[in-house]
């Protein structure tokens, strides 16, 4: 245990006199004694300082492994006792060379708590215990404002600060704040520039031991941290915690401009530039800007061509990783989003959404130059009717069109291309809705009825023509005489008795 410190003697706001820890000096019978005392040039006290030491070494009167113990892993040695080497942290002292011998005679190993169930080792039976918990899933201490669970009160008291909007742990030099004084810590040493630890198998180097443990996981596929609720594995216990929110639900992160709510803070930020109109992320090749380096990097590929994500079923590749998985559902026919009113499922919830408007009749895409209203996003479509716009051009004629979708129906007609079949009888047809159309002909369902005589039809545009022998309406003209006609076809046939 501490001798008694002599009273006159206080501790200042940079650590302590040599005087308020004073013990007996080297060489004396404690020396030899199985009680042990350790030698220490100099240790930092929670980061506020070194403890003064007049020139001369400081011991602690404890038991060797007391002593240690009694240290927090973050207060930094600076010499190990039975060498000259000089050591940064605790457990460096404790693991210097894989193990060395105590005053008693007794070796103390590298870590000597190692976990059953992973690779990890620990100074302090403590830090076991409380890893441990992380298998176990045991996390007796929850937050009173959501639903999350943690396996220590410090971690806990770490989240609350998510709430709170508390940042305790100021940098002296930005007078930046941060919750955790870890993150104070890191950002210090980036701020400094030094990167000592470096990466055996690649040039990386890295400002932070655990950092470089993380990217070392990059080389061996280490995924220690897995969901107990299905089956993925993470390299990172936080990549774990975040992950979590997607069972639980759970969105700590408020906007405080509006209702929305995020499971992580990276998409609160990302979020708030929408309120406040901030893009920073310009691309260098157009005039397009982005809010976030994500979708700017997203954006780029249009530009270069380039599509990373190879479906392994087919020959597609595409451009977003979200994308190639929306296309896999077409592969194994999955449709996970199910419509409430009606029997209809969907393989995107974008699909969902602009289906539940035939149900609600909502048609918010309003056009600003005539009363048509949309029920999905086709406004710019409809916008090229009023410009006449036809950006998609056929490449073996002189033809183009509005959309890009009419352009490929256009295009069978060069290949003869008929890809919808009849399954009643021989036909096929080149667009789906021609073959809709057919298929009433199998049923005898003719849906569209004349509001002014019991006749029925299977088209649209056959009652429409009939209407014109109800109203006397005969809009196509011979150029070439007087004779008009209620229906196109019947103009082409009367063409061809000038024609010969």
């Amino acid at each position: 245990m501490w001798k008694a410190a002599d009273p006159r003697h206080h501790f200042n706001q940079r650590g302590a006199t040599s005087e308020s820890l004073r013990v007996d000096a080297p060489g004396s019978s404690h020396m030899s004694s199985h009680s042990g005392e350790l030698r220490i040039l100099s240790v930092y006290g929670q980061g506020e300082g070194p403890l003064a030491v007049d020139g001369h070494d400081t011991l602690f009167a404890a038991s060797e492994l007391e002593a240690l113990s009694s240290l927090s892993a973050d207060r930094s040695v600076a010499k190990s006792l039975n060498c000259s080497v000089r050591l940064v942290r605790l457990e460096e002292l404790t693991g210097h060379q894989g193990g060395r011998k105590g005053l008693c005679g007794k070796v103390i190993p590298n870590n000597p708590y190692k976990c059953d169930q992973c690779t990890k080792r620990f100074s302090l039976k403590g830090h076991l215990n409380r890893h441990m918990m992380n298998h176990s899933g045991g996390k007796p201490y929850r937050c009173d404002q959501c639903k999350m669970g943690f396996s220590d009160s410090y971690a806990l008291k770490i989240h609350m600060r998510t709430h709170s909007g508390e940042k305790p742990y100021k940098c002296d030099q930005c007078m930046k704040g941060f919750s955790p004084k870890g993150s104070l810590n890191r950002h210090m040493m980036n701020r400094s520039g030094e990167k000592p630890y470096k990466c055996d198998q690649c040039a990386k180097h890295y400002s932070h031991s655990y950092t470089l443990t993380m990217h070392m996981r990059t080389h061996t596929g280490e995924k220690p941290y897995s969901c107990d609720h299905c089956k993925k594995r993470f390299a990172r216990h936080g990549n774990l915690n975040v992950h979590m929110r997607t069972h639980s639900g759970e969105k700590p992160y408020k906007c405080d401009q509006c209702t929305k709510r995020f499971s992580q803070t990276s998409h609160l930020k990302s979020h708030m530039m929408t309120h406040s109109g901030e893009m920073p992320y310009k691309c260098d090749q157009c005039t397009k800007r982005f809010s976030r380096t994500s979708h700017l990097k997203i954006h780029l590929r249009t530009h270069s061509g380039e599509k990373p994500y190879r479906c392994d079923q087919c020959t597609k590749c595409f451009s977003r990783k979200s994308h190639l998985k929306i296309h896999m559902r077409t592969h194994y026919g999955e449709k996970p989003y199910k419509c409430d009113q009606c029997t209809k499922c969907f393989s995107q919830n974008g699909t969902l959404k602009i289906h539940m408007r035939t149900h609600s009749g909502e048609k918010p895409y309003r056009c600003d130059q005539c009363p048509k209203r949309f029920s999905r996003d086709t406004l710019n479509i409809h916008m090229r009717t009023h410009s006449g716009e036809k950006p998609y051009k056929c490449d073996q004629c002189q033809m183009r069109f509005s959309q890009n979708n009419i352009l490929k129906n256009h295009l069978r007609t060069h290949t003869g291309e008929k890809p919808y079949r009849c399954d009643q009888c021989p036909k096929c047809f080149s667009l789906k809705g021609s073959l809709k159309i057919h298929l009433r002909t199998h049923s005898v369902v003719k849906p569209y009825k004349c509001d002014q005589c019991t006749m029925r039809f299977s088209q649209k545009g056959t009652l429409k023509i009939h209407m014109r022998t109800r109203s006397g309406e005969k809009p196509y003209k011979c150029d070439q005489c007087t004779m008009r006609s209620s229906d196109k076809g019947t103009l082409k046939n009367h063409m061809r008795t000038h024609s010969g």
